[in-house]
């Protein structure tokens, strides 16, 4: 019996090429596009999970009432491990401010990111040397490790884990220092790393004015997490209170808080940062559920349309004393062939697709491996398509009256007409979101793109250096050198660049305490970055106190401080009373999701960070010839880094804040794409068959005077009013969806209206042109074939 019933199967699929092709084309591209989704959800999900820890361990942060930070004081974690028994243990990170060169003879390493760690912090998120986790003995001790791709740059033929001494900075620089062996750099982790410091206590010394580190703790089982979170906030405030004694200043700290935020939400939403990332992913989630979803629609339409042609079929069979229970079995067994072989080209069109897919995401997704989690959930996957697919077309064939089908007189129900009706409404509903949503997306690039960012990041050049410049005086004579190289307009130094993170302090003025946003820079900062002023003018040599307690600020902290007449002003902050010399334009130093902070420039600062990052502005027609001479006069103009001139396009860095747009903008190009390829498919099979129903009736009509052209508009009507149905729903949908999209961003467009006219159009004619090539043979054909047997 199973070899009839696969015999029958297989005729029918090969009788119906057509439909079975569509139905396993269409089906095959959705599940590749589900597969690729599939895998970078539980890639991006899975992050640290190969931690032991992973659900004990959680990052504190400082909530203060302009904004969240992961940074706080080193002293903390300490008292919170004295002062709650629930917390196991707990371990400070700090993350290294500049690039550092490493070198073994000419093998040259220029590491991105070393992270110092105490030994707490290497325990609690299991960071284990190849050697082992040793503890370093004393408190000023570090055992310095290299990530193992690190190693081998400097030793490549290295084939043990013994020590190794290296040189640190130029080669003329004299600084050595010991490598202790190598460790794993988990790339699946929120804790990458060219290198880790590990020592036995970080931050001894420090007081709580000083939020340069990352706390981690590591809770109990059974730990009650928001009680503790009340009680860790409460000890913050107590700690604080020690060096305060200013009534305002005890106020103050009641509108400062800790939170508690976990492991897991570190690498998609972390609380103090950006969820950007998450919501990149639910969206590219949906978009593949709904891919697959509207492959599985087609597949359901067609089989329902197909069903007259299996009426007789199921008729005898039921009179032979087939049940219908094995009828249903039967017909889902079919469709399980068919989602068989649409998986195998799925796969194989996946392969093909991913490396395009890894490069668009940056990320190492391979298919091929044995844990990957894909060979358990393809086959749920398989089995469930086939039976959201095949379910209702299995029970409506099987159910079919022998008695009425045997008579001839069968005919689909109405209730199959509308399901039908209903589905292609919905696939072409949800290709107008797509459309409407790809549209909107290019318009808020384009708006990104063009508009005026207040600063000009063309033929700036960002050196990397690892002298730190704080006092003018040191950075004056490498500024002289620079400018005597031709092309090159100015210089400055500063400790952030634009599309960066600011640092962050605390400022009084116009009688408001508020913490913002502080940049320390140099001369020539304005001019190197092609900045606006407002009022005011911006440091110069020729005010010496300039270098003392001069400020410039920006237009959103005289905004944020009430400020009438900010010029001579005076803004206090680090214990130095700053007076007010200019006001710049508001530039968008970090993008368009973010609103530009309130933001004060100082050349001294004694609470501020380093100043290693020179920008250069470059003459265009000067670029090639400039940089290769600052290459070799580097090792004269700064000889602290030496022979090691490496340098980035600040235009290019700035543009990395548009990544995550970039992505979103290309997976939309592809959902839309499949989304509208898979649904005139189904179109295309549907129209067919609604065609070839009406084949004596079109041959009637003809012989009854009926022109070409009205044959067409009848055919398309009712095909016609279902696509404006589908953009009549998709539109409100689209609308919510792409509104509050671009509620992200700080900066955007006003939502336009021609996204939705031009989807509406796009869907009208390609309806048009599909069911109308798929009418043209009927409408052509010669009435006396459709009509001679009658």
């Amino acid at each position: 019996m199973f070899r009839l019933n696969l015999k029958i199967a297989l005729r029918n699929l090969w009788r119906n090429k057509t439909i079975t092709a569509i139905n396993v084309g269409g089906l095959a591209i959705a599940l590749a596009a589900f597969i690729l989704v599939t895998m970078y959800f539980t890639y991006e999900t899975s992050f640290d999970k190969t931690n032991p820890n992973y659900k004990k361990v959680y990052v504190v942060g400082i909530t203060y009432p302009e904004f969240k930070t992961n940074y706080t004081a080193a002293p903390f974690a300490k008292a919170i491990k004295q002062n709650f028994p629930e917390v196991e243990s707990a371990g400070i990170i700090k993350e290294g401010s500049f690039e550092l060169t490493i070198k073994n003879g000419k093998n040259t390493l220029f590491t991105k990111n070393i992270l110092a760690v105490d030994y707490n912090a290497a325990k609690i998120l299991d960071i284990k040397p190849e050697n082992g986790l040793v503890k370093p003995e004393g408190d000023t001790e570090r055992l310095n490790y290299l990530s193992s791709k690190s190693m081998k740059i400097l030793f490549p033929n290295k084939t043990d884990n013994k020590p190794e001494i290296v040189g640190y900075g130029a080669s003329n620089s004299g600084i050595t220092g010991i490598i202790a062996g190598s460790i794993k750099n988990n790339l699946h982790s929120n804790f990458t790393f060219d290198g880790i410091s590990i020592a036995s206590q970080l931050g001894t010394g420090d007081n709580y004015d000083m939020n340069d580190y990352t706390i981690y703790i590591q809770l109990k089982p059974g730990t009650d997490v928001a009680d503790l979170e009340r009680k860790i906030t409460a000890l913050y405030r107590t700690e604080l209170l020690k060096s305060k004694t200013d009534k305002k200043a005890i106020d103050e700290l009641k509108g400062i808080s800790t939170f508690l935020d976990p492991l897991s939400n570190q690498h998609l939403r972390p609380k103090a940062g950006n969820d950007a990332p998450y919501k990149i992913l639910i969206a590219l989630s949906v978009l593949g559920i709904f891919i697959l979803v509207i492959a599985c629609i087609n597949f359901t339409n067609l089989s329902i349309a197909q069903a007259a042609k299996r009426a007789k079929e199921v008729g005898i069979k039921k009179v032979m004393g087939a049940y219908r229970s094995q009828l249903t079995v039967q017909f889902l067994a079919e469709i399980f062939i068919q989602c068989f072989v649409a998986t195998i080209f799925a796969l194989i069109l996946a392969e093909l697709v991913l490396p395009y897919f890894n490069s668009l995401f940056q990320i190492p997704l391979s298919i091929w491996y044995i844990s990957n989690d894909l060979f358990w959930q393809l086959p749920l996957i398989l089995c469930l398509i086939t039976i959201i697919a095949g379910i209702y077309p299995a029970l409506a064939l099987s159910g079919f009256k022998p008695a009425l089908v045997l008579k001839g007189n069968f005919s689909a129900s109405k209730q199959s007409s509308w399901l039908r009706n209903g589905l292609l409404v919905f696939q072409f509903s949800i290709a107008v979101i797509f459309i409407i949503g790809l549209l909107i997306i290019n318009a808020q690039l384009k708006y990104m793109r063009s508009q005026d960012l207040g600063f000009t990041a063309n033929q700036v050049v960002y050196i990397k250096n690892i002298t730190i410049f704080n006092k003018p005086d040191k950075f004056e004579p490498v500024r002289d050198k620079i400018l005597k190289i031709p092309g090159i307009k100015s210089a400055t130094v500063a400790t952030f660049i634009p599309g960066g993170t600011n640092g962050v302090n605390s400022y009084t003025a116009n009688g408001l305490k508020a913490n913002i946003d502080f940049v320390d820079v140099d001369f020539d900062y304005l001019k190197t970055l092609d900045l606006k002023l407002k009022e005011g003018r911006f440091f110069s040599n020729e005010f010496k106190t300039d270098t003392l307690n001069a400020a410039v600020i920006n237009e959103s902290a005289v905004v944020k401080y009430g400020i009438k007449h900010p010029i001579g002003e005076t803004i206090r902050g680090c214990n130095i009373d700053y007076k007010i010399v200019g006001v710049i334009k508001d530039f968008k130093t970090q993008g368009f999701e973010s609103p530009v902070q309130p933001t004060i420039y100082t050349i001294r600062n004694p609470c501020g960070g380093y100043k290693l990052q020179i920008m250069l502005k470059i003459s265009e027609n000067r670029m090639a010839d400039a940089l290769a001479a600052l290459k070799a006069q580097w090792p004269q103009i700064n000889p602290q880094d030496g022979e090691d001139f490496r340098y980035e396009f600040l235009d290019e860095l700035y543009g990395k804040l548009f990544k995550k747009q970039e992505q979103l903008q290309s997976v939309f190009l592809a959902a839309a794409f499949l989304t509208i390829f898979i649904a005139i498919l189904g179109l295309f099979a549907f129209a067919k068959y609604i065609t070839t129903g009406r084949i004596k009736e079109i041959a009637l009509r003809k012989i009854l005077g009926a022109s070409h052209l009205q044959i067409f508009k009848l055919i398309n009507s009712s095909f016609f009013v279902m696509v404006l149905i589908a953009n009549t729903i998709s539109w409100p949908l689209a609308y919510i969806l792409t509104k509050k999209w671009l509620e992200t961003f700080a900066y955007r467009i006003e939502l336009p209206l021609f996204p939705f006219l031009i989807s509406a159009a796009l869907t009208i004619l390609l309806t048009i042109i599909t069911v109308s090539i798929q009418a043209n043979s009927a409408v052509k054909a010669n009435p006396v074939d459709a009509l001679k047997y009658e």
